[in-house]
């Protein structure tokens, strides 16, 4: 299939597919005229690709899934590196969030201190807070 038809079948852009491709996590052939054809296996990949990265992880983070982003990631039990990972991603993630609320916060203070009234943080909608079973998140590795 072309890179139109695997992009309407995953819902990828041709854009994310070419840079998907530039990164190593998918492969094409090109025809003749140096369009780029891709095996149906390339769908399911996709589609796992942006599972990986819906949840939060990088596209460093899904290279270490190479070789099982062929299989149904969603349903698999997920393995020790795949956790590792994971675990390591939302430390990232859970720093930055902790470096923003103190910048938040170093903000309304000195607005506070200069008599301009701030609103009240929203109160957390209790996503992304980790509480996910990982094995629905999370695919094994080979």
């Amino acid at each position: 299939m072309r890179i139109g038809e695997l992009a309407k079948a995953t819902g990828a852009t041709p854009r994310a597919l070419r840079h998907y491709e530039q990164a190593g996590l998918i492969t094409s052939a090109r025809e003749h005229n140096g369009y780029r054809v891709y095996d149906e296996r390339a769908a399911i990949r996709v589609r796992n690709i942006r599972h990986l990265l819906s949840v939060g992880l990088t596209l460093d983070d899904v290279r270490c899934f190479l070789p099982c982003l062929d299989g149904d990631m969603t349903s698999a039990r997920p393995a020790a590196e795949g956790l590792r990972i994971a675990r390591e991603r939302l430390a990232v993630l859970d720093a930055r969030i902790a470096a923003q609320v103190e910048a938040r916060d170093r903000l309304a203070a000195a607005l506070s201190r200069a008599g301009v009234p701030v609103a009240a943080p929203a109160p957390p909608t209790g996503k992304g807070t980790g509480g996910a079973a990982a094995g629905a998140v999370l695919p094994a590795t080979a």
